[in-house]
């Protein structure tokens, strides 16, 4: 009697953990529909009332907004912008930073655990100490006020989590399965594309999840280091604000282009994402 009543109360609390997570998992969705369906709105709609009036009057919803956006030239070339600066920033640190992970887990070479504490040193400094510095640096070079400038400072600024984060998931690796890789003739290069690299994908997605998110979601370096002809969405959007108010009818579809785009990375690789983060804890 009493391990059936356990059987119940077991399935009655995966019942419950399981429903709790679903109210959770929709209200965070709130803003995100929100936003969709306020772009969906005219300005005279929007400024008469709430977005969920839409749920007893749905005549309203029209797709003159996405027109005006497609039509507003700063912002489609601001999204043009955010992908030039977001994808090779992605990639850079993606590539440079598992070439490095592997080699300070694996290779040998004078200085390597001190140089990779340097690595670990770096994570501690904030963005914004060096934005001015950087930004002479730039001036005095020319790139400041382009996408490569941009770029270039995300990708420094990425490296060392990137460093630290896969150097540790490839340290787990067996030494067996790479010695038997190197006695069947595998040099370094091979080993790493043909064993480290598979064995290594939670990870990788995770990182490239993470920088994805950061790069495409900045404001305040591109802030400092674009112009207006180099600028990202982030930036355009703040710009709208400044200099038209209530231009929500731009503002609105603009937003909500803005943030589902890192959402569908993020739904598109989630079960890389979980398995990345599960892999430094359960060895």
């Amino acid at each position: 009697m009493s391990g059936r009543l356990e059987w119940i109360m077991e399935k009655l609390n995966g019942g419950l953990v399981r429903a709790f997570l679903i109210v959770v998992g929709l209200f965070w969705l709130v803003p995100t529909v929100g936003l969709l369906i306020s772009s969906l709105r005219s300005p005279e709609d929007m400024s008469a009332d709430g977005w969920w009036k839409v749920f007893s009057e749905p005549s309203q919803l029209t797709f003159d907004s996405y027109q005006k956006l497609l039509e507003n030239g700063d912002i489609t070339s601001s999204l043009v912008n955010t992908a030039l600066i977001t994808v090779p920033a992605t990639v850079l640190v993606v590539v440079i930073g598992a070439l490095a992970g592997y080699a300070f887990a694996w290779m040998e070479f004078p200085g390597r655990d001190w140089w990779f504490l340097g690595v670990v040193g770096l994570l501690v400094v904030p963005v914004q100490v060096a934005l001015i510095p950087i930004a002479e640096l730039f001036g005095k070079i020319g790139l400041f006020g382009n996408i490569l400038g941009v770029i270039l400072f995300h990708v420094g600024f990425g490296l060392p989590f990137a460093v630290f984060l896969l150097r540790n998931f490839f340290a787990e690796i067996p030494r067996e399965l790479l010695e038997a890789a190197r006695l069947d003739g595998a040099g370094e290069l091979r080993l790493f594309a043909r064993v480290v690299m598979p064995l290594g994908g939670p990870a990788i997605a995770s990182l490239g999840i993470f920088q994805f998110l950061w790069v495409w979601n900045d404001m305040l370096v591109a802030l400092v280091f674009t112009n207006a002809d180099s600028q990202p969405i982030t930036v355009a959007l703040q710009t709208q604000v400044r200099q038209f108010g209530n231009n929500i009818d731009v503002l609105a579809p603009g937003a909500f282009i803005s943030m589902v785009i890192p959402l569908a990375v993020f739904f598109a690789f989630q079960r890389q994402f979980v398995s990345g983060v599960m892999a430094g804890a359960v060895k």
